[in-house]
């Protein structure tokens, strides 16, 4: 397998777990969207918390130049672990959220 095929797979597997996970507060279903053409991964919340609407991006993973970029990490422990143990090495993953400057201090990838 190659690594764009073993990090979509890795990716997906991650995000699905939490997508997996019913929400334990109001009618919010998890979505998982992925878009293997462009490499996007995205896992969404949709639904309503009493009288208020819930719509967004809990985190958006991207495959960028045989990179994996994190650029939102909305998961309580963060996506970032689960990857390395299945196998990614950390200088193959840029926290995408991080400004550039903080990068070279995150023991992952600066670009």
């Amino acid at each position: 397998m190659d690594n764009l095929e073993f990090y979509r797979q890795t990716i997906e597997t991650a995000l699905r777990k939490y997508a997996e996970i019913p929400c334990a507060y109001g009618e919010i279903e998890q979505h998982l969207i992925i878009d293997s053409d462009r490499n996007h991964f995205m896992l969404f919340d949709v639904g309503w918390l009493q009288k208020r609407r819930v719509h967004g991006c809990i985190t958006h993973v991207q495959i960028i130049d045989n990179k994996i970029w994190i650029q939102r990490d909305g998961l309580e422990d963060g996506v970032t672990d689960e990857l390395v143990e299945a196998g990614i090495p950390k200088d193959k993953i840029v926290l995408g959220f991080q400004p550039p400057p903080v990068r070279p201090h995150t023991g992952y990838a600066v670009v």
